[in-house]
């Protein structure tokens, strides 16, 4: 397995984009750097159960734990994860889904603001967040654009899980020029175990077409046999797993194809 890039090197590879691509059109695909392909992993739904949680600590490499607020174990798995080195994100809820943090329909902005800060609070180390749930939440530009600006003052970067087909999350975060990713694939909307493999196998075809893949998970325990199986098999088959910030870095901001029209996310709807 690579080794992946120190925080250093990584604020030096974001600061890069904040300074040029996210200040302009993303760069044209034939500019970004020609390398072996690379995939992030990002893990949802952390915080319900500690042991799962501390397996997806152990997978060797820099997976990225995206932690629900309101569960028992959010801030000790935070802590363990940033203790080891692996990036911690905030896995902020949104309608559909409920409770004391999630951002919904009909609330007003200094409600939001105050859940989003509140939740911040629960989950020590966030570097970055993304939704949970939110399809009926994320396809409302108004609030994603007010969630992008919130986020780029606090200098985290935010990844679109992508719920809904119409989301226009990425696209206010490219239009904040706020450090971003999408989600390429699903590995376990199907939690057996071949399934799971199928979506692994297509997520390193994905990388290798277009030069990057993001991809998450759940801390099920079908999907960590599958990570514990084939993730130590990524580097014999020439890929690079990098973290959220140095795909940031790669992508430079840039929308995949599935995703948008010359590295530029869909149009939010007016």
């Amino acid at each position: 397995m690579r080794r992946w890039l120190g925080r250093s090197a990584l604020c030096a590879l974001l600061c890069g984009v904040v300074s040029s691509g996210l200040q302009a059109a993303p760069a044209p695909l034939d500019q970004l750097p020609d390398s072996a392909p690379k995939l992030t992993l990002i893990i949802d739904d952390v915080g319900q159960n500690l042991a799962e949680g501390r397996r997806v600590i152990a997978l060797d490499g820099p997976v990225a734990l995206a932690v629900l607020p309101d569960t028992p174990h959010a801030a000790r798995l935070a802590r363990l994860a940033h203790r080891a080195g692996k990036p911690v994100m905030l896995h902020l809820p949104m309608a559909p889904a409920t409770g004391p943090y999630s951002w919904s329909p009909g609330l007003d902005e200094a409600t939001l603001q105050s859940r989003l800060q509140a939740a911040l609070g629960r989950v020590p180390y966030v570097e970055g967040v993304n939704n949970h749930m939110g399809s009926r939440m994320t396809e409302r530009s108004a609030p994603m654009h007010s969630l992008m600006q919130s986020l780029q003052r606090r200098h985290l970067f935010f990844v679109d899980s992508r719920t809904t087909p119409h989301t226009q999350a990425a696209a206010m975060a490219q239009q904040t020029q706020l450090a971003s990713l999408s989600r390429d694939i699903f590995l376990d909307d199907d939690p057996r175990p071949e399934a799971i493999a199928r979506q692994f196998r297509s997520a390193i075809a994905l990388a290798r077409e277009q030069g990057s893949v993001v991809m998450i998970g759940h801390p099920r325990p079908s999907t960590l046999r599958v990570l514990e199986r084939e993730l130590p098999k990524l580097s014999a088959a020439g890929i690079d797993w990098v973290g959220p910030q140095q795909m940031i870095a790669v992508r430079g901001n840039r929308a995949m194809p599935a995703h948008g029209h010359d590295g530029r996310y869909a149009r939010p709807e007016s």
